[in-house]
């Protein structure tokens, strides 16, 4: 029942299912590199003090790839978990409080932990 244009697209009535799920791909996408990143290094700072942990914070590109991985974590955390709301909360005002609430907590989250590299990183 939808028009031409519209199965061309790829958009539903909303308008912005395929957006979601797209931006929900691109996020798990970066987070393989930045998670295998991430283990890698931490690999080969075990037993390290923490001075050295503080000095490899405070170096440019582990800190841009720490920030970088704290916005996709938390976006794509968002993202899931709003879609979880929207399939198993049928009540609209309790579906929309709890995707406000969510939005509110994924981003005081990643502003917490990009403000932790910021502070270790300015420290060190």
């Amino acid at each position: 029942m939808r028009s031409p244009l519209g199965r061309a697209i790829g958009l539903g009535s909303a308008k912005q299912g395929v957006e979601h799920w797209w931006m929900q791909r691109v996020t798990a996408i970066a987070l393989v590199p930045l998670i295998l990143w991430l283990v890698i290094a931490l690999i080969g700072l075990v037993g390290a003090d923490l001075e050295t942990m503080q000095n490899w914070v405070g170096r440019p590109l582990p800190a841009i790839l720490l920030v970088l991985l704290l916005i996709a974590t938390f976006y794509h955390m968002s993202l899931g978990l709003q879609v979880v709301v929207e399939d198993y909360v049928h009540a609209e005002l309790a579906k929309l409080a709890l995707v406000i609430v969510i939005r509110l907590f994924c981003f005081a989250l990643a502003v917490a932990g990009i403000f932790a590299v910021f502070s270790i990183a300015v420290g060190s």
